[in-house]
């Protein structure tokens, strides 16, 4: 683990809790869609996330982001000052996806109705926001507004949002000055609603076969402030194909590697990040893809990042059986699956 003079050791905890506290260690994201790999040539099973026009789906997407600060040490050595704990939000929106047009692209003209949304949120520990459109008693936060709001997107045949075609008057319905208000209107933002509705797991390319043994892979890149960044590539492959109900569902499981792509352009951020050199870091980065076949359309999406960095205070060790620890954590997870 990596050790840190212990003269600074207080001080980085503090600070440490202060960039959490105020969101330096969220996870902002950049996707690069690279080409499919080629493979050998086997049966082919047709992918494409097909929409035919009229088409109505109804899933549920679940975003929830988390970061932590935690003390791992004898309590007598831990600052006054100090207060640690875990800090984010966990979004669970219910929509109905209404199909208006396709081109010859394959580009797709969407309606998108709210129907349900639960929105929790907290600060080192503490609820600040408990939200379920269900409940009678939540009716009168703004946050209702949303409930039956429309807007309408365009979607690229590999499943990426490629245009927010118009959220006017859902926004208009969520305007106000309350904290619960610019929640709304976040959720209603170009980039939320990119992040809402996009499949990062299709591959990009036309007339792409998923047959089992196929791969493809893109690239993502985790920004963590002071902690410098992290570029991987996400590597997919189809597992199997499985009957189900009498449907043909591709199953495709994602591991992440670090990627080499963008080393050089990350390596002079990464190595001036303000903390990154006093921290040990290990992650992890998982997800899986399922796929119908016949009418190619997503039936769950999962993916799953966590990141940990460690810190030991080197006297500590000298002097205490447990040693001084400072652990910052960062989970994102992201889900939709079709409920109907």
């Amino acid at each position: 683990m990596r050790q840190v003079k212990t003269c600074a050791f207080a001080a980085l905890a503090v600070i440490c809790v202060m960039l959490m506290a105020l969101g330096c260690a969220d996870l902002a994201e950049d996707t690069i869609q690279t080409k499919v790999k080629p493979q050998e040539q086997k049966p082919a099973v047709q992918p494409a996330l097909k929409s035919a026009p009229d088409g109505k789906i109804t899933y549920k997407v679940t975003t929830d982001r988390e970061r932590g600060v935690l003390w791992e040490g004898p309590l007598k050595n831990k600052p006054r000052s100090f207060v640690g704990g875990h800090s984010g939000n966990k979004i669970e929106m219910t929509f109905t996806r209404q199909t208006h047009s396709v081109d010859d692209e394959g580009k797709t003209v969407v309606e998108i109705t709210i129907n349900a949304l639960k929105y929790l949120a907290k600060v080192r520990d503490k609820i600040v926001l408990d939200f379920d459109s269900s409940r009678e008693k939540d009716r009168d936060n703004p946050l209702s507004k949303l409930i039956g709001q429309i807007y309408t997107i365009e979607l690229t045949a590999s499943g990426e949002v490629s245009k927010v075609i118009d959220a006017n008057d859902a926004r208009a319905a969520v305007a106000g000055s309350s904290i619960s208000n610019a929640r709304a209107a976040q959720l209603l933002s170009t980039q939320a609603i990119t992040e809402q509705h996009s499949i990062p797991a299709l591959p990009a390319g036309d007339n792409v076969q998923l047959i089992p043994g196929k791969t493809w892979s893109d690239i993502k890149t985790f920004s963590f402030g002071p902690m410098g960044s992290k570029s991987f590539e996400r590597i997919y492959e189809i597992k199997e194909i499985i009957e189900t109900d009498g449907r043909r569902i591709a199953v495709a499981q994602m591991k992440a590697v670090p990627s080499t792509a963008k080393a050089k352009e990350l390596y002079k951020e990464q190595s001036t990040g303000l903390f990154s050199s006093m921290f040990d870091n290990t992650e992890t980065y998982t997800g899986e893809l399922r796929l119908d076949l016949a009418s190619g359309q997503i039936e769950k999406y999962t993916e799953e990042f966590r990141s940990d960095w460690i810190a030991v205070d080197p006297l500590a060790t000298k002097q205490e059986k447990e040693p001084d620890m400072l652990r910052m954590s960062a989970t994102r997870i992201h889900r939709i699956e079709r409920i109907d």
